[in-house]
């Protein structure tokens, strides 16, 4: 079958077998993927995914149901009748209904179009180019260039009528460069249709490298911080899910009960923003209509993240967005384009309101080391010491530690420099933030 009659065949079955409505989620993707080492390809893949949820609800609940293939659609329903009588859960779980949505214009992106062959002499020219920019590059952990194609189709009983394409490119480049015995890895990408112009990046990586070397760790106490735009959109990344209207309601986020409360520095403030140029989207994984989310306006929060089932919960318009884990996966709350708004200083200027203190330049354990139900955390972190306004030497060996509420209301700075991460479901960013105090463990 085609999807239009699988669809149709869905929905006719599960409105003569009782189901209150029906709805599909397809998801299609087409992706190619090559990674080069000495001028060789050692990992090489074209792969071509695809899947279809259905959602019935029967009895006033939700039942899920997946396959990779358009046939038996009853068996599917079925299926999926099935799960919702098992559901012991008695919240409703609402459809969205016909709606319009909005202009979106994505960026072109002719990489994805190119030939493998192009592809490949992209990944194999970036290699040749990083390893002869400095002397001091040893040797590659990897290269690679990544391109593809997704598309989504939402459809439902109620009128819901829903596609999107979305077509992707970035390159990873990371050298191992070495000094004397000593060696450092770093890396660094570039996301979109310019993925060409790859300079920046493999100076960037090299820098990044570059400034790990001859690092010590520092005595353990309270110091003024400067986390550095990427340092602070993973941290950001890694406490996301408090922002959720779902964990809130089951009590699994320290925002519970804080609406209208000042949470940060009056100098932060966060957006859901699905408009963003470089990642845009017309609706969620629901269907719903995107629209931009204030979350913290001025360090007050005044938003959660919804979906249509939270939403009916707190009885407010849901906030687009709605997630997936997966094609075969649930209905979730996810963020869509969620960044802290840039301010006015430079990364120059920041360091030098630091005076004395830390520039943090990477985290690690952030899934480990931190409890996004309480907001502490605890992270081994390098970085790169401060006195009187200049960068003395590299910091290694440390571990910074506290609150991520109390990190927020100790913002004394916010930078023009907004960064985001490589997209995935979602794309997290921030700017450099310069922080009062936090305490650092190391010697």
């Amino acid at each position: 079958m085609t999807f239009e009659e699988f669809k149709n065949a869905l929905f006719e079955i599960a409105l003569k077998k009782g189901c209150e409505a029906a709805e599909v989620y397809a998801a299609s993707s087409d992706g190619f993927s090559v990674n080069v080492l000495k001028g060789e390809i050692i990992k090489y893949s074209v792969e071509r995914n695809t899947g279809l949820n259905l959602r019935v609800l029967y009895c006033g609940k939700s039942g899920y149901a997946y396959t990779e293939v358009y046939e038996d659609a009853e068996s599917l329903v079925d299926h999926a009748i099935d799960n919702a009588k098992v559901i012991e859960n008695t919240d409703v779980n609402p459809m969205q209904g016909k709606c319009d949505y909005p202009d979106i214009e994505k960026k072109p992106n002719p990489i994805v179009d190119m030939a493998e062959d192009e592809k490949i002499n992209i990944a194999l020219n970036l290699e040749r180019d990083t390893l002869g920019f400095d002397d001091r590059v040893n040797r590659m952990a990897f290269c690679s260039v990544d391109t593809g194609v997704s598309t989504e189709h939402i459809y439902n009983t109620l009128g819901l009528a829903a596609d999107s394409t979305d077509r992707y490119s970035y390159v990873v480049v990371a050298p191992i460069l070495r000094q004397g015995e000593d060696e450092h890895e770093s890396f660094a990408f570039k996301f979109g249709p310019d993925i060409m112009q790859y300079d920046e990046i493999i100076k960037e990586a090299v820098d990044n490298a570059l400034m790990q070397f001859n690092a010590k760790t520092v005595d353990s106490g309270e110091y003024r911080i400067l986390i550095r735009n990427d340092a602070a959109g993973d941290l950001l990344a890694a406490f996301s899910s408090i922002f959720s209207a779902e964990r809130v309601q089951k009590g699994l986020s320290l925002l519970a009960g804080k609406l209208g409360e000042p949470i940060a520095s009056p100098l932060v403030s966060i957006v859901d923003d699905p408009f963003e140029k470089d990642n845009p989207r017309a609706f969620d994984a629901e269907g719903v209509p995107s629209v931009l989310t204030t979350v913290v306006e001025g360090g007050v929060l005044k938003s959660y993240l919804h979906n249509l089932k939270t939403a009916l919960k707190d009885g407010v318009a849901s906030t687009s967005n709605a997630g997936r884990g997966g094609v075969s996966a649930p209905v979730d709350v996810a963020p869509s384009n969620f960044y802290i708004l840039k301010g006015e200083k430079s990364f120059a200027e920041l360091t030098e309101e630091l005076s004395s203190g830390l520039i943090i330049t990477e985290l690690s354990g952030l899934h480990a080391g931190l409890n996004p139900v309480s907001g502490d955390f605890s992270l081994i972190a390098k970085g790169l010491l401060v006195e009187g306004g200049s960068i003395i030497r590299s910091v290694d060996q440390i571990t910074v530690a506290g609150n991520f509420l109390d990190l927020l209301k100790n913002i004394i700075g916010v930078g023009s420099d907004l960064r985001f991460g490589i997209p995935g479901g979602s794309r997290i960013g921030s700017p450099s933030l310069l922080i009062e105090k936090l305490i650092v463990s190391g010697k």
